[in-house]
């Protein structure tokens, strides 16, 4: 990696840009109709080709007036690197990174949005992009939304990336990963849900269709980048907490779905990075599941920064202290599945 945070000869604006190329959404646009593949920005690196549906005959608990998959291109960047969020989705899926030389090892991807919508350009296809470089093979994936409707409530998106890891575990001679080696990484209420994953792998959401339900959903390592964590004040994240459990929700239910008061003493070791200076989503977040972790003897690396906001991804980090993240990150990643 270069000093710009990139892959060596690639400059990190450069390589965003390229990251976030296309986008394979058959969906709707702004409300209109878009074609099998939606394409915006530079070409100058192919973008991912390939996709895994959750759900074989489509996903469980449809609500009655289904939502309709739109995305919204949110970007004013001249450069064109994309900002694309993804609501209302109803086929979830896993978007397929696939590198040149793998080397056995997987990351699944759960990026934000404040569980209204999910956004997959810089909280997803730019990580994937990294990480491939790197010869991980990365799986991001499109979540169904708790806000839309859908029988399972709260649990929703959980169930998506419980079905999602362990269809990625039945999968593994495809795509020439091990299968103990699978992690998973999330950012904001992507964050939240990769530690709702790290703490109730083992939680039955969904009733078992196939032989890939028979396997763990408990991810080899995890890493929550800026969660969401606490759903009760003053810590919560007002927006996520809303749509995932309802403004008046009981302490019950908010407890239920905090992810630090749910820490299994085998929830897998645990990378932490947060911004101390994140206006949006408290370093507190962080905090208290580093601490609920610790209580319970699970590993747990924990980066704090000074300066970097919310949401800083990749793309804006440059410049600042926490460009270091993914690096740190990688390393942490070699003693566990790299």
């Amino acid at each position: 990696m270069n000093a710009a945070g990139g892959p060596a000869g690639l400059g990190r604006r450069a390589f965003l840009t390229a990251a976030g190329s296309s986008l394979l959404l058959p969906v709707a646009t702004r409300g209109q109709t878009a074609p099998p593949a939606l394409k915006s920005g530079p070409a100058a690196l192919p973008g991912p080709v390939e996709s895994i549906d959750l759900w074989p005959g489509g996903a469980p608990g449809m609500p009655r007036t289904p939502p309709t998959e739109t995305v919204n291109e949110r970007s004013t960047d001249p450069a064109k690197l994309n900002d694309r969020a993804v609501l209302g989705i109803t086929r979830p899926r896993l978007v397929v990174f696939r590198p040149a030389r793998p080397n056995g090892a997987a990351v699944m991807i759960t990026p934000g949005g404040g569980y209204r919508w999910v956004v997959v350009d810089k909280e997803g296809y730019e990580l994937g992009r990294l990480l491939a470089a790197r010869g991980i093979t990365v799986f991001v994936l499109f979540y169904r939304l708790p806000g839309d409707g859908w029988a399972a409530g709260p649990n929703v998106a959980l169930s998506d990336a419980q079905r999602a890891m362990r269809l990625i575990r039945h999968r593994a001679k495809d795509y020439g990963i091990d299968p103990a080696r699978v992690a998973t990484m999330g950012f904001s209420a992507g964050g939240h849900l990769c530690a709702d994953l790290l703490t109730r792998f083992a939680t039955p959401t969904y009733r078992g269709i196939d032989a890939a339900d028979r396997l763990s959903a408990r991810p080899i390592a995890a890493a929550p980048i800026y969660p969401v964590i606490s759903m009760s004040a003053p810590h919560a994240h007002a927006g996520s907490r809303e749509l995932l459990i309802g403004k008046d929700a009981p302490r019950s239910l908010e407890d239920a779905h905090s992810p630090h008061l749910n820490v299994p003493a085998d929830a897998p070791p645990v990378f932490l990075a947060h911004a101390e200076d994140d206006k949006t989503v408290p370093v507190e977040n962080a905090l208290l599941l580093r601490a609920a972790l610790k209580a319970k003897g699970v590993p747990v690396e924990t980066h704090l920064f000074n300066e970097g906001g919310h949401g800083f991804g990749l793309r804006f980090t440059i410049g600042k202290p926490v460009a270091a993240w993914p690096d740190l990150y990688l390393n942490w990643a070699k003693g566990l599945f790299l």
